[in-house]
């Protein structure tokens, strides 16, 4: 197949074009990947990027289907139509430049079943063809189309299913006293053999205890943030990033890696987990079409003593709560709070 070993593999929204100069004015075809994190194990090594490019391009090839462009969303979920690949392959059919769109089953497209049939009929008015190999579907001559709206349905329903599924193993996982959030607090690191249990960063460790020294002395939040820059501390994100803690390569992309902000150290004096403790259900999602969470109130936390080192004492936690909750702090000039007196 030609130009498969050019195609990146793992880009979450890419788009690899083999157009031929002398075809640069014929309409595209788009061959259209996707891949949730929610897809499970049993499905992921079937549904792979690479697996759906492969199918894809064979079969464009194999049919006459140039020139083409592969538009991917590797990692996003089927439930909403916000995505990088597929937003660019809607701004080529408003465009007027795309023909057909392929993909290997209809779920790829989407699980949200009204929304992908608002699609559906918006590709039919523009002329669009939409074919899905594996599902046998073709709207140049109606193959499928009776089952369309079904597979739809079928497919929203297995996106629903999977979420109360992802729900309630978390919801136990989170009942057990191990911790839900994929990112570790400043201070801390995933132990490489066991990802469940944080371990002591020293570096960062010895910030996050100067901060609550800070803090009980008296000196505000803004102000540590303006001692911190001038004494060139790196800010927890560039940290992390730059160290490997997490994977969030854009937190490296900032003029100024010394820029703490006073809301940082607000929220990190306020986080049990320097004392020991693990948090969870601190947010819940609002619904399984939407990435978009809600905070808890903190009644419905479920907090879990004494599950890693702490950082801090509980002493000196309850402390700088104690402080924080008074009102006679002026941050602006750092005055020392009169509890510390």
């Amino acid at each position: 197949m030609n130009n498969q070993n050019n195609i990146p593999l793992n880009s979450a929204a890419s788009v690899h074009s083999c157009r031929k100069e002398e075809a640069m004015n014929e309409k595209l075809t788009i061959l259209y990947c996707r891949l949730s994190r929610d897809d499970g194990d049993g499905v992921i090594e079937s549904n792979s990027i690479s697996n759906q490019k492969n199918i894809l391009i064979d079969y464009a090839e194999r049919n006459g289907f140039v020139p083409y462009e592969i538009a991917v969303d590797d990692g996003y979920s089927g439930t909403n139509y916000n995505r990088p690949g597929w937003q660019e392959l809607m701004a080529k059919v408003e465009n007027d430049e795309v023909s057909t769109i392929i993909v290997k089953n209809l779920d790829r497209m989407g699980r949200n079943y009204l929304q992908t049939g608002m699609y559906r009929e918006m590709f039919a008015e523009r002329g669009v063809r939409l074919i899905a190999v594996n599902d046998g579907v073709d709207t140049a001559n109606g193959e499928g189309d009776d089952f369309l709206p079904f597979r739809e349905i079928m497919a929203e329903f297995y996106a629903r299913d999977t979420s109360k599924k992802l729900k309630a193993v978390f919801g136990s996982k989170g009942k057990s006293g191990k911790p839900l959030t994929n990112k570790v607090p400043y201070g801390y690191i995933k132990d490489p053999n066991d990802k469940n249990k944080w371990l002591v960063d020293p570096e960062a460790a010895a910030v996050v205890r100067r901060i609550f020294a800070l803090t009980i002395s008296g000196i505000g939040p803004y102000e540590i943030a303006r001692l911190f820059h001038s004494e060139k501390v790196e800010r927890p994100s560039y940290y992390q990033a730059k160290n490997g803690i997490v994977n969030y390569p854009s937190w490296l992309k900032t003029s100024d890696p010394y820029q703490w902000c006073g809301g940082t150290i607000v929220a990190m004096l306020a986080h049990p987990e320097y004392a020991g403790h693990t948090v969870n259900f601190r947010s819940s999602s609002v619904n399984f079409k939407t990435k978009t969470r809600k905070k808890n109130a903190p009644e419905d936390w479920q907090i879990f003593p004494n599950t890693h080192e702490a950082i801090i004492p509980q002493e000196t936690w309850d402390l700088a709560q104690k402080i924080r909750k008074t009102v006679k702090r002026t941050d602006s000039i750092g005055e020392a709070n009169p509890l510390t007196h």
